[in-house]
């Protein structure tokens, strides 16, 4: 029976009532007056239910669709204006025991070569992070208790805020490893982590346990239950998301946004982030053995009706989709991107000479050429960190967010970290288009107060000073 509050995973994501929504959306895909009251719902930035959004997933009407789409870039200028966060991910071991058929790492491929970064490696590829100008990095590993226990990733993060090269820092690691116990969360808490990430895979629970054959992650409840575990271990910013193409991305939708709310109903804060992976080809797995992938305009559909549905949780992409279909999505709901990204163990000191990688990039292109191109486009590149550091997170980073208030540190904060960007790691080109979007944004701080320190603090970057933030 479904209960959005249970604590077990098939009662908050019930089969039944996730088919039962499906059928109630079909029903309705062409009831425009149903659709109407929808998107007017949607209007007032308050989010959808998970049957609401279903209605909208399955309209195909071409006149609907534009109005999703049209009210998606609304409701993501309203939020978060023009800024698109920048992270990178750091792969540290590609050592794993599970058996995913859709991941290269599973413990049976012999063609990749396994391989885990020593701490000395760990600081080489942060200094090169930092050299291109990153301060968000997103750690990844695969699970394997001999080759990456716990204690293996906490001592990685503190090597990882250590390290301070030039006038480079990293201000936030999120940490995307497997399922844990709440005493572990407890420790990745302590070591200052900022959103602990992880990925349901697919939330249809044959389709997953035949997907995961061997492992402790072939256990559907345990992993389904991980989000419960960390916010009883004290992270209360959480990312959830699905690998789109691994069953029918109808389900796993309706799936994602029962997952959201039931942490909304029991933890009183919903999902930090939502990140929409594509299947993709990597070694040792066919993508044409997964029927159920999903075309660009679908998934364009599904960014831009999960921006409608949960209009304050940052949406992420990243160098899995190409330029182009990054374009589109940027525009409909996509709020955090990666750039000049490796998939690599290792991969930032030296680039792909062993078959490490966990899927192919299909954006190659540098840090830098993607913060020119996103500044080409109207976007301020954002490196800011400040939520996290200031103590604004869970139910307090929620609160001034849904009250419009966030936006008078982001939009702030975006600036003087695109600044420190530009003045450090910019090429001419990128810090001339910068300094253009810095002059012509700043005018539009609505606190004159607030403008004038923001103002100050720019003279102040020009001068070699850093790290500013409200």
């Amino acid at each position: 029976m479904y209960n959005s509050k249970s604590p077990i995973a098939e009662e908050f994501i019930c089969d039944s009532e996730v088919l039962k929504t499906i059928e109630y959306a079909r029903a309705n895909k062409n009831n425009y007056e149903l659709l109407e009251q929808i998107l007017n719902k949607a209007a007032d930035y308050k989010g959808l239910t998970y049957q609401e959004a279903a209605v909208l997933l399955e309209c195909d009407d071409e006149e609907y669709l534009n109005k999703m789409f049209a009210l998606a870039e609304q409701i993501k200028e309203k939020i978060y204006g023009k800024r698109i966060v920048m992270f990178a991910p750091l792969y540290l071991s590609n050592y794993c025991i599970n058996g995913c058929v859709y991941c290269p790492y599973h413990k049976k491929n012999c063609n990749i070569a396994r391989k885990k970064l020593s701490q000395e490696e760990i600081v080489k590829e942060v200094v090169a992070l930092q050299d291109m100008g990153h301060k968000r990095l997103a750690l990844e590993t695969g699970e394997d208790p001999v080759n990456n226990p716990i204690e293996y990733v906490l001592e990685s993060i503190k090597t990882i805020y250590g390290v301070k090269h030039k006038n480079g820092s990293i201000r936030r690691v999120n940490v995307n490893i497997a399922a844990t116990t709440v005493e572990n969360y407890k420790k990745l808490k302590d070591a200052g982590i900022g959103t602990y990430i992880l990925f349901q895979e697919t939330y249809h629970k044959p389709t997953y346990e035949s997907l995961h054959p061997t492992g402790p992650k072939h256990n559907y409840a345990y992993h389904t239950e991980a989000m419960d575990r960390a916010m009883q271990g004290g992270i209360d910013d959480v990312g959830i998301g699905v690998l789109f193409g691994l069953y029918e991305y109808e389900y796993d939708f309706v799936a994602i946004l029962m997952h959201a709310k039931h942490l909304e109903d029991t933890f009183g804060v919903g999902p930090h982030t939502i990140s929409v992976p594509r299947i993709r080809p990597a070694d040792d797995v066919d993508v044409k053995e997964f029927p159920n992938a999903i075309s660009d305009d679908k998934f364009k559909k599904i960014v831009a009706i999960l921006r409608i549905a949960v209009p304050y949780t940052g949406i992420i992409i990243s160098t899995r989709e190409s330029q182009k279909s990054r374009e589109e999505v940027l525009k409909v709901g996509v709020s955090q991107i990666s750039g000049g990204s490796s998939t690599s163990v290792g991969g930032y000191v030296e680039k792909e000479t062993e078959n490490t990688a966990q899927f192919e990039v299909n954006d190659e292109r540098s840090l830098d050429e993607i913060v020119n191109w996103l500044l080409s486009l109207g976007y301020i590149p954002s490196f800011c960190t400040a939520c996290y550091r200031a103590g604004r997170t869970g139910d307090r980073f929620m609160r001034l967010a849904k009250t419009g208030q966030i936006s008078n540190v982001c939009q702030p904060n975006a600036l003087m970290t695109l600044k420190e960007y530009l003045e450090d790691y910019a090429s001419p080109e990128t810090k001339a288009n910068g300094e253009r979007v810095i002059s012509e944004e700043v005018n539009n701080i609505p606190n004159a107060e607030v403008k004038r320190l923001v103002l100050e603090h720019l003279a102040d970057l020009t001068k070699g000073q850093r790290d500013f933030r409200f």
